[in-house]
């Protein structure tokens, strides 16, 4: 059985062709990215869908291990909750400062930076899970 790609390409019903699919991990992979970069409450029909990393993206970083604890704690929850997909799931959230070169303006920035790494097991396959992304804080960017 395949699952839909996201994002999903709407079009090709209206024309009449089938939904792009995807492989269960990629499914999964999809399916995480979407939790992290959506706010709460920007889903109309489940608010509680998405993670913290919006409410902490400009929050005044005192400790960075409160800040790591803050986000994963909240990935943690959204994730057993709207993925069901995995079991024994393990986060890691990771805060760093990087140089970036931002090439518009001509000079160097030091930017928080923060990695995410998913594990867990696929219950359908019992396989393991391995996911990482990495974002720019402030405003929020993929990496």
């Amino acid at each position: 059985m395949g699952y839909y790609k996201i994002p999903m390409l709407l079009h090709a019903v209206t024309e009449g062709r089938e939904l792009p699919a995807c492989d269960l991990e990629t499914s999964i992979q999809k399916s995480l990215e979407l939790i992290i970069t959506t706010k709460f409450g920007e889903h109309r029909s489940d608010p509680t869908f998405g993670c913290e990393i919006w409410d902490l993206d400009f929050e005044l970083i005192v400790s960075a291990r409160l800040w790591e604890e803050k986000l994963r704690q909240s990935l943690l929850k959204s994730i057993t909750s709207h993925e069901h997909r995995l079991t024994n799931v393990e986060i890691n959230a990771a805060i760093s400062d990087v140089e970036k070169f931002n090439v518009l303006k001509q000079f160097t920035e030091i930017k928080k930076r923060v990695d995410i790494h998913i594990t867990g097991q696929m219950k359908k396959t019992g396989e393991m899970f391995v996911f990482h992304t990495a974002l720019f804080l402030s405003p929020l960017s993929v990496d």
